[in-house]
């Protein structure tokens, strides 16, 4: 019977206790909820691990010996798992890629048209019973530049629900491959006109080495229209104090930030207190339906590494870092 660990990351989502009852009724394998007083005995049994919890895998990885096979993320991002050490183990190490597409990108133009509709204003406005007709909290997103850097899942939904607002989408990714949904593409590392004139820059890329610190003073500085500049990625790719000096000095016309550097944002920093920036505290991926669909990918993967070792969908490339 294989020993399966449920870690805390994986039940602090509403409708879990209903998806594991659901899930642990339909295969016999013994699956273990994580708690305090587990042994190191129990953990050098664990063969798969859904979810994370601080300190579960330096204990396992400290053990004389485990039989960890494999770890089923509870998000897309892995940035925080050690994958030289699980590459090292020879441990699979599957992500949820895919099912964020939706809530994403429709949190994406929540902050589009919060900011460009005059919506932030308006609620600004309503605080201090203030009836503001002013014309130019107003823009219309037809005919805008959108340029995603990310054409994955979620950039490419980013960019079908931009092409609907009738948007000129440009998407960028490490090769300036062609990617579907976007109109043309370019190279992360070689950034035209298009890019750096975009009305709206949106940043869905995972963090990797690549993409620390992506989002910085010389990249900012290359922009011509002081873009509305969402971010949904990861918060290390933007340096946040640039960030801060580019809205101040004009650089970035508006922010719409669903990730920080660091979180949670401290009460002290300054882009709380901007009234050109919009703050989500990394919720732009939640649903009602996410454990549901959580462990319906974990259940696909399952069912396959029980017959051959192997996982059908979303296995990481600890290389790449997705």
């Amino acid at each position: 019977m294989m020993k399966v660990l449920i870690l805390g990351g994986a039940l602090n989502h509403e409708g879990a206790d209903s998806a594991f009852a659901k899930l642990t009724s339909q295969t016999d394998d013994d699956f273990i909820l994580n708690r305090d007083d587990l042994t190191d005995e129990e953990l050098a049994e664990v063969e798969v691990i859904l979810g994370s919890a601080p300190g579960v895998l330096e204990r396992i990885f400290s053990l004389p010996s485990s039989n960890l096979k494999w770890i089923q993320a509870f998000s897309a991002g892995v940035d925080y798992y050690p994958l030289e050490q699980l590459a090292k183990r020879k441990i699979l190490l599957s992500n949820v890629s895919g099912i964020h597409a939706e809530p994403i990108a429709e949190t994406v133009f929540g902050l589009i048209l919060g900011q460009l509709r005059g919506i932030k204003a308006a609620v600004e406005n309503q605080q201090h019973s203030n009836w503001d007709p002013d014309s130019s909290h107003y823009m219309i997103l037809s005919g805008k530049k959108l340029a995603v850097f990310g054409t994955g899942h979620i950039g490419t939904r980013v960019a079908e629900l931009g092409r609907a607002f009738k948007m000129e989408t440009i998407g960028v990714n490490h090769s300036g491959h062609r990617a579907t949904g976007f109109e043309q593409t370019e190279a992360i590392n070689e950034l035209g006109p298009a890019v750096l004139n975009a009305d709206v820059i949106v940043n869905t890329l995972p963090l990797t080495r690549k993409t620390h610190s992506l989002y910085d003073s010389a990249f900012f500085a290359k922009l011509t229209a002081a873009p509305l500049f969402i971010s949904i990625g990861r918060g290390p790719s933007v340096v946040t104090e640039d960030l801060i000096k580019a809205l101040n000095d004009g650089q970035v016309g508006a922010a719409g930030l669903d990730v920080t550097d660091p979180e949670p944002l401290p009460s002290d920093s300054p882009l709380w207190h901007m009234k050109n920036v919009t703050i989500t505290p990394h919720v732009s991926g939640l649903y009602q339906e996410y454990v549901r669909d959580v462990v319906h990918i974990f259940k696909e993967n399952l069912y396959q590494y029980k017959k051959n070792g192997t996982l059908a969908r979303n296995e990481v490339d600890m290389k790449k870092g997705y």
